[in-house]
Order: C-alpha cells, then sequence, then structure tokens
C-alpha cells in the first residue's frame, strides 16, 4: 500500500484503455479484447493493472472498453464487482458513449474526451491514464507522489527497453531532472539511449497522470483539430506539451525496490509465449507467489488439481509446470506446460512447452510441444501437433518462430 496521503488517492480518478483488438495475438484475440486474454492459466491480462489498482489504493476506476467487450465485460462483472458504490468507490465498464456521432472511439485521446462527462462528474484533482494490456506490478500510488512533489502538469511512467524494441513503444528523452524534453511514438530512427547504458532507451508504459484541469483542456484543442490530428496521447496530445519543463518521467520501480522490474507487453505470439515460458521456471521474473502484493482475479468454485496412476505405460509426470484448481492428468507426462482451469489431459499422452486455456481436454496418445490451446478445445486421441510444420500450417496459425496456435473451439472432426 502507498504511503500517499489516503486523500490525494480518493481525489484520483483512474480510466483504463481497455478496447485494444491485439491483432498479433490472433487468432487469441478473433473473440475476446487483448486485455481479456488469459494469462498464466489463472488471470486475464487485465487483472494485473486492476490489482495494482487495487493495491495502490485507487478505488474510482473506469473501463473503456471497445472491440469484442463480452468476454470482458463479463469477466469485471462477475469478478471486479466487490468496491461498495455507495463509498463512491467503483470498477464499471464504459463502452464508447456514441452521441450524436454514432462512431467508435478514433484513438486513446478521443476515448477519454469523450468520457468527459464522467471525469466532470467525479470532479477529480488529477486523472491516472492507465493501458489494460500489459504484465507487471506497480504502486501507483509512488508515480502519484512524484507528480504532486514536481508539481508537474503531466507525468509519464517510464521504463528501460532494448533500443531494438523502440519501435514499439513511445521513446522519452529526459535531462537530470527528469523532465522530458521530447517524445516519439514509434519512432522509425535510432531512439536516444538512455546515458551511460548502451543498448537501451527510455520506452514509455503508457501510464499518464494528468493535472485534471491541463488534461481537460488539451483534450478540447485536440477535439477541436479535427483530422489533422489522430487523437493519440503518444502522437498528438504529449508532443505538444514537451518544453514547458512541467513534463517528467517518473522511473518504474518494482514493488520490491527491483531497479530493473519486470513489465512485459504481450502483444505478440512469441512475447506471450516466452512470458509463460519464464512462469515454467525455478526461478520465475515475475513472481506469482508473493503475500504482499497478490494478483486478483474472478474466482472460480473448481476443486483440487489431481494427478493419476503410477504404473509402466500410463505414469503421470509433471515437471515444470503451472496446474490451476480443476486440472486432472490422467497417466500423461507434462514439462514446462501451464493447466488452465478444468483442463483434461488423458492417458499416454505428452505435453512439452505447452499452454492450455480453460476447458481443453486432451484425448490418448496425443503428442503435444510448443503450442496454445484455447479454451474448450477437445483434441482426439491420437493427435500430433508441433511436429510437422507443413501439417501444422494447414490448419492453424503458426508463429514465425514456429508456435502453434489452435484456436477456441477448434473443430478437428
Amino acid at each position: 500500500m502507498s504511503t500517499l496521503l489516503p486523500q490525494h488517492l480518493r481525489n484520483t480518478l483512474t480510466f483504463i484503455l481497455a478496447g485494444g483488438r491485439g491483432e498479433r495475438l490472433h487468432p487469441l484475440t478473433l473473440t475476446r479484447a487483448k486485455p481479456a486474454v488469459p494469462f498464466a492459466g489463472s488471470y486475464r491480462i487485465i487483472d494485473f493493472t486492476l490489482s495494482n489498482c487495487i493495491h495502490s489504493g485507487l478505488r474510482r476506476i473506469f473501463i473503456l472498453t471497445q472491440y469484442r467487450a463480452r468476454s470482458l465485460e463479463e469477466h469485471i462483472r462477475f469478478g471486479w464487482n466487490f468496491l461498495p458504490r455507495r463509498l463512491e468507490q467503483f470498477i464499471v465498464t464504459r463502452p464508447p458513449q456514441h452521441g450524436d456521432t454514432n462512431a467508435w472511439y478514433s484513438g486513446t485521446a478521443d476515448a477519454i474526451f469523450h468520457n468527459l462527462d464522467a471525469m466532470r462528474a467525479e470532479r477529480p484533482d488529477n486523472v491516472l491514464i492507465l493501458s489494460g494490456d500489459h504484465i507487471y506490478k506497480m504502486d501507483y500510488g509512488r508515480m502519484l507522489q512524484d507528480h504532486l512533489e514536481r508539481d508537474a502538469v503531466l507525468t509519464i511512467g517510464a521504463v528501460r527497453i532494448p533500443t531494438a524494441d523502440a519501435r514499439r513503444f513511445g521513446v522519452l528523452e529526459v535531462d537530470e531532472k527528469d523532465v522530458v524534453r521530447s517524445f516519439v511514438e514509434k519512432p522509425n530512427k535510432d531512439a536516444p539511449e538512455v546515458p551511460g547504458q548502451p543498448g537501451y532507451c527510455l520506452g514509455s508504459m503508457g501510464i499518464y497522470i494528468f493535472r485534471t484541469e491541463e488534461l481537460v483542456r488539451r483534450l478540447e484543442d485536440d477535439h477541436v483539430a479535427g483530422e489533422e490530428s489522430t487523437h493519440d496521447f503518444g502522437k498528438d496530445i504529449i508532443p505538444r506539451m514537451i518544453g514547458d519543463g512541467r513534463v517528467i518521467a517518473h522511473h518504474f520501480v518494482d514493488i520490491d525496490g527491483n531497479p530493473d522490474p519486470y513489465w512485459r507487453d504481450v502483444g505478440t505470439i512469441e512475447s506471450y509465449f516466452e512470458a509463460h515460458q519464464d512462469l515454467c521456471r525455478p526461478s520465475p521474473a515475475l513472481n506469482l507467489y508473493e503475500d504482499a502484493w497478490p494478483v486478483f482475479t474472478q474466482w472460480h468454485n473448481d476443486p483440487p488439481a489431481k494427478t493419476l496412476f503410477d504404473e509402466p505405460g500410463r505414469r503421470s509426470e509433471v515437471i515444470d509446470s503451472l496446474m490451476c484448481p480443476g486440472v486432472v492428468v490422467s497417466g500423461a507426462t507434462v514439462r514446462r506446460s501451464v493447466l488452465a482451469n478444468r483442463v483434461y489431459v488423458d492417458e499416454r499422452t505428452l505435453l512439452e512447452d505447452v499452454i492450455l486455456f480453460r476447458g481443453a481436454r486432451v484425448g490418448k496418445d496425443v503428442k503435444i510441444r510448443r503450442a496454445i490451446i484455447d479454451k474448450w478445445t477437445i483434441v482426439p486421441d491420437g493427435t500430433r501437433i508441433g511436429f510437422d510444420p507443413a501439417e501444422d500450417r494447414r490448419r492453424f496459425t503458426v508463429s514465425e518462430t514456429g508456435i502453434v496456435v489452435v484456436p477456441h473451439k477448434y473443430p478437428f472432426a
């Protein structure tokens, strides 16, 4: 919990941008928004941002939805409806407010602009804007305290990233006092390196704290610009604010004080798969088991995980893997894999480096390696996945590095 005075937290309104298509995660995002994609078996991606808010003491949260929102909205309704509205605490989804335009949000800034009515009704001193599709643990109270002490009009959450990845992020250049001197969204040329740290630059986390009156003024000016603007914070709003000395960078420090904190944009099949492989290692970079900062999610009333049989030909072996409640491994071998709730794996089957979403069932004598199997998919007896690249590409999506993705309820028959 942040040491910041509770009154400042109560006077902060949070918007979580959760309408992303996540096109590079297809087919996992064909039926759901990126923040609703399952992660680590038990969670959805957005659970990490929401858990950060709760631990930080933030209690007024609007989630702005758009693309394929049904799964996300159901998850919020059933898993995150515990705050008392009578105490002016809430986590509420807000779909696009079409009004007279009958249009979807056209950018991140446009999404906030079309929710100015909610902002004015809540009358916050400051507004925290977050992305709902990153994996990390952060005390936003530290960032808010930095924002207040520096008397900033805008504070940007910043993290060190390899310059090779700069084209995927907004990149900041700061002076010795962390005043932002330049901001470029997804630069197509070499990004400015962090002084004394060759090969690294300072990336925007997509986390912004605005003084409310400044945010309102900037959004209204941007709206008036019409087609001359893309109505995006990174491309339009923030670059126009650079230069007055009151836009600062807040360097992300992990909750345990680690100056090289865990922060992942699992926006590609490769990055998503690697993040799960890390969880299966003996000492993963992301610790899901610490008591001080648990990740909350929707509770499923599933029975304990279970393994069956210890006899030749159908002995259960589960090695360096995660098993969620309701999992049954019945005489199969499972290595470096993540099995979500209610997964069933039948006898004489081999799983290596596999992610199984909730409700997947794998038959007898199956062999699967380097694959992601979406929810409620039934894999028939004798199936092979991850062994014949040509056959895999004929049936499924296969990433550049050969990760096979089997979509939701894929009809094998």
